[in-house]
């Protein structure tokens, strides 16, 4: 692994505060789709928030009108679509069932701006019943969805990265969305998006990141430099995101490689000694994994100062991040020609064996 001899300075000695309000529920909330109508929309938005019912003939009228000549007829069909299913998992399945599915997907690359939101953002909304996913899908949405992610408006890239997080939560198609090409504009989104893009991404980006290939992916689209000025920045109330995405790379040495080459350790050591409570703890297993299969992190981590936060965390924190702790400062403190002890220890408890070289050092 190649090492950056200078790693950036991030102000470690600045004393930031790094809580970013995120609730105790979670560093992750599920997405919400924007709504907004103007000129004829209105009417239809003010009719769906007075009755957000519609008969199942009207339901497959708005579904005809998707194919209509009149690019303004199928606005208004696909807005109205999109709307009634907003708040209502009864429509969203009466909506699909009803075959919305199909025409919605084809609005995705069609050439309106306008057009093509409304049918993100309708897909968006189906997609938050399970019900929806597999057909959505099957209808070819992915490839499109990445394309909306890619070119469209600010609300379709937003929309998009939403529904693709929630057909990600099908677990055989989180490599598929990987192989479409989503991971690089989800990172160009969280690198360039506005507030709530950002947290799309970020969202987005966590639940792709559980399939092992997309974290090779992530790391080679620079996904790693944004999370780390996202987690230095505490006004950028994503630190708890960007630190949990951050941790579910660095279980690949890609992964591990990057965050050090991009000037992680400093970043995580400071949180360790001035974050939340939860941020302590997932910077500690930051650290945890960026150490133990390398004795150059290792010493790079000490010299960050971290174990005096280590220790101040050991003491104030439940049992199970207590013994996480510890066990870095004493791998930490440990000379290296008891590593192969170490990697013993690990495959007792379960974890494959470190690689270790014929002099008994664990190879960096």
């Amino acid at each position: 692994m190649m090492l950056m001899e200078n790693p950036p300075e991030f102000g470690r000695h600045a004393r930031r505060s790094y809580s970013d309000g995120a609730g105790s529920s979670g560093a992750f909330s599920d997405c919400n789709s924007q709504c907004s109508a103007s000129g004829n929309g209105a009417s239809s938005l003010r009719r769906l928030l007075a009755s957000d019912y519609y008969s199942d003939e009207e339901v497959r009228g708005l579904i005809s009108d998707l194919g209509s000549p009149s690019v303004e007829s199928r606005r208004r069909a696909a807005m109205e679509l999109r709307l009634l299913a907003k708040h209502s998992t009864e429509n969203r399945l009466r909506i699909a069932r009803a075959g919305a599915v199909v025409p919605l997907v084809a609005l995705l690359s069609h050439p309106d701006p306008q057009l093509q939101e409304h049918g993100v953002t309708a897909i968006l909304n189906l997609s938050l019943c399970d019900e929806n996913k597999g057909p959505i899908a099957a209808a070819g949405a992915v490839r499109y969805l990445v394309r909306a992610l890619r070119s469209g408006t600010p609300a379709a890239r937003e929309n998009a990265a939403c529904a693709l997080l929630r057909l990600a939560q099908l677990d055989d198609l989180r490599a598929v969305i990987g192989r479409s090409g989503a991971i690089p504009p989800l990172v160009a989104l969280l690198e360039t998006g506005g507030s709530r893009g950002k947290k799309d991404a970020a969202t987005a980006l966590f639940t792709l990141l559980a399939a092992k290939e997309n974290k090779a992916r992530a790391v080679e689209a620079g996904v790693v430099r944004p999370l780390l000025d996202l987690m230095a920045d505490p006004e950028s109330e994503m630190v708890d995101k960007a630190a949990y995405v951050l941790h579910r790379l660095l279980s690949e040495p890609e992964g591990r490689a990057s965050a050090v080459e991009e000037g992680g350790v400093p970043v995580l050591v400071e949180m360790v000694e001035v974050g939340s409570q939860r941020q302590k703890e997932v910077a500690m297993l930051s650290l945890l994994e960026i150490c133990e299969e390398s004795a150059a992190y290792r010493k790079m981590v000490i010299r960050e100062g971290a174990i005096p936060p280590l220790i101040a965390l050991s003491q104030s924190s439940s049992k199970k991040t207590k013994d996480k702790a510890e066990a870095l400062i004493e791998l930490l403190r440990r000379p290296t020609t008891k590593l192969m002890d170490y990697s013993q220890q690990r495959t007792t408890r379960g974890c494959s064996a470190l690689p270790v070289d014929g002099d008994g050092l664990v190879q960096a």
